[in-house]
Order: structure tokens, then sequence, then C-alpha cells
């Protein structure tokens, strides 16, 4: 009878209990990519428009009921995920285009001026590190912060902000690291891609043709990026020898998303396509043109792939044969803005922001979007137009 009683004491405690909240512990949420997460049951997903004021090319980060958005001018928010409305904001004091990251309360974001930790408890920030500019979006392993730094130097963390790592590579690092089995994967601008343990000892190094922003992703002993010389490569975790490269014939800023259930990788190029390739030998499954350069990250959920395009268009398509689903122009063509800022999904909302300041939120199980600022600019400029030709139509029948 006891036992049944603690049994029931236990379950009750459990049920009492917060449930916590998954951390958003890198990058795109993960050395995947996939920058999704289920939505809780009770979350409901509702269509907004949020205006951040200035332009956004970071990622969101998601985390408990909120998506955090940073501007290019330093201005951090706190967007309820199911209503679209402001919970709270801070001024990080520096511009920033690193993506942020939260672990347990904490989040950690790169500016110009270095890497900020902030208590989203008290909407504070409770340490900075002083480096040259840090446009590396962080990565979170075992209590320490690894990042990137223009001054070449790869930095780690403690939560406190002392130094635990330190590495200089000799040149700028804006790709963003991820960490597997204590080996850091990081790209660099001078075209080398670093496999560096976290007892600070350089495994390999590989030269690519350029240039290399994009960050790496891990499947099957490899990592997967793309570099600025138009090539995706494939590199052997163990040597650093390559296994595969495709040419994607303009540059690959964007970072590739795993699917390694179907042995695909998905990444964008400059050329204006998102391609699908198999991530055991690089065959190209499929590449879909969109007209406009694909720096954004993919997001992955179900059948379904989503990404952000220069020409202003968020796509959704087939991630088995390419075939659109849905589109997207919150521009409305006449005010498009670059969409540089990768998508996030919880649940079935998709989230992301664009250079016209707006964040947006959208339903991609539905195909349902949300109306947009730039939407009623355009009916005002059709009917400017409009009024215009009247006037110039009773002007030369008045001159008859």
């Amino acid at each position: 009878m006891y036992k049944k009683l603690l049994i029931a004491f236990i379950i009750g405690i459990l049920c009492l209990s917060p449930i916590a909240a998954e951390n958003w512990d890198s990058f795109a949420g993960g050395v995947n990519h996939n920058a999704f997460r289920e939505g809780n049951s009770d979350f409901v997903t509702n269509l907004w428009t949020f205006n951040m004021e200035s332009p956004i090319h970071s990622s969101p980060a998601i985390y408990d009921d909120y998506a955090y958005f940073v501007s290019d001018n330093g201005i951090l928010k706190a967007i309820d995920m199911s209503t679209g409305e402001e919970e709270w904001d801070l001024d990080l004091g520096a511009q920033t285009n690193s993506s942020p990251i939260v672990h347990k309360n904490r989040l950690y974001i790169g500016c110009e001026d270095g890497l900020k930790a902030v208590n989203i408890n008290s909407h504070k920030v409770i340490w900075d590190y002083d480096c040259d500019n840090v446009a590396s979006t962080p990565v979170y392993y075992e209590d320490v912060i690894y990042f990137g730094s223009d001054d070449g130097h790869l930095y780690g963390l403690d939560e406190d902000g002392k130094v635990q790592f330190n590495k200089n590579l000799g040149s700028d690092i804006k790709s963003s690291p991820i960490v597997v089995d204590d080996n850091i994967y990081v790209g660099s601008t001078n075209a080398k891609m670093y496999s560096i343990g976290t007892d600070k000892e350089k495994n390999w190094e590989f030269t690519a043709g350029d240039e290399i922003l994009s960050s790496p992703t891990y499947v099957n002993d490899s990592v997967i990026f793309g570099s600025n010389d138009g090539n995706i490569y494939c590199i052997n975790t163990s040597d650093g020898d390559l296994v595969w490269k495709e040419d994607l014939n303009d540059k690959v800023i964007s970072s590739p998303t795993l699917d390694k259930h179907d042995n695909s990788v998905f990444i964008g190029s400059d050329e204006g396509n998102l391609t699908c390739l198999d991530v055991r030998d690089g065959t190209v499954k499929w590449s879909h043109s969109v007209g406009g350069k694909v720096q954004t990250t993919p997001a992955l959920k179900d059948n379904l792939v989503a990404f952000g395009s220069n020409n202003g268009f968020l796509y959704v398509l087939n991630k088995y044969t390419g075939a659109e689903e849905f589109t997207y122009n919150p521009g409305t063509i006449l005010f498009n803005s670059a969409i540089t800022s990768s998508p996030v999904i919880n649940g079935n909302s998709l989230f992301f922001g664009d250079d016209s300041g707006h964040a947006y939120s959208l339903n991609i199980e539905k195909y349902e979007v949300p109306g947009s600022t730039q939407m009623y600019y355009s009916i005002a400029v059709l009917i400017i137009v409009i009024i215009v030709a009247v006037v110039l139509v009773r002007k030369v029948k008045s001159k008859k």
C-alpha cells in the first residue's frame, strides 16, 4: 500500500512540475540544422506580422513560448509565438548579424563588440566578452559556449563568461561551429574547414577554393558544408579527406540541412537554387530554381522544406520532389525585401524576418499566411496610379 502511495505521490509531483523548455543550443537548433521543434499540445498557430523597425538578417531562436528575434541594430525582442505580441525587449548596444541561441533561460548572442549573455528572466545582460565582431552563431556544448570572431580566434567561454578555450586560426571566422563527440568543426574566411578537439588539439584542416561562411552539418562520420567557390563538400571527420563534392555554380553561403532518414541534404546557392543531394555520394536528387539568391538555411517539417530568397519570397517545397507547395511574398512585389533570415518552425508555425524589418508567423500545415504592411502600401500605390490615370484621361478628353 505504501508503495502505491509513494508512486502516486511521485506522479503527482511530476504532474505539478513545469516541463523544461527544450534548449536551442546552436544555429538552426542543432547540428542537423532542421530548425524544427514540436509545439506544445496547447499551442495555437496564429498568423501575425511584427515590425522590428530594422532589417533582420539573423535567424530567430525558439525557447519555451517565445521566438527571440534580433535586428541588425541590436534590438532583441521576445515575441509570444502564439499571439505575435512583444513580451519584452532589450537594446544590446551594438549591431549584430549573429543568430541567438538559448540554454536554460540564458540567451547568447554575438555582436560587433563581442559575445553577450542575457538572462531571459531578468531581461538583462549578465556579462559580455569583448573581442572583434562576432557574426558566428555560438554553440553550447557541455557547459561551454563556442564561437568564432573576426579577430581569427575560436573561443570557448563558460557560463560565467570566463575563457576556457582559445585557438587562433589566423583569419575571420563567420561560420557557425558545431561540436560532435568533443570535436569542433568550423569554417574560416581563409577557405579552411577545421576539426579541433575540445582539448585544443587540431585534428585536421581541409582547404576549399574560397571562403567558408556556411556552417557545417554532421552525418555518418562526415561534415558537409558550402564554400564561396560554389561547391558543397563532404569531408571524412576521421582524417579530413574529401568524400565527395558537387559544383552548385555560384557562392554557397547557405548552410546545409540534413534529413538523415532520407539520406538527403538541402542547401541554397547564389545561383538561385535550392538543391537536394544524396548525403552518401553527392548525387543531385533535384534542384529548384527561384530566380534569386538563396542564402538562407532551409527548415524541415515532415515532407516539407522551407527557405527564403533575396527575391523577397518564402518558399515551401515538397522535400522529395522539389515541387512548390506554396509561396509567400510579404512585399507583394512592389516592396520586395530580401529574406536572408533563415526560417524556424514550432509545431505548425513558421517564423522568419526580412530586410524590411518585419517578423512573420505563418501556418505551414494549412498554407495560411498573414497580411503585411507592404500589401497595404501596394494597394495605396495602385489606387494612386488609377487616380493619376483617370486624371490624365480626363485632361486628354477635355482638350479635344
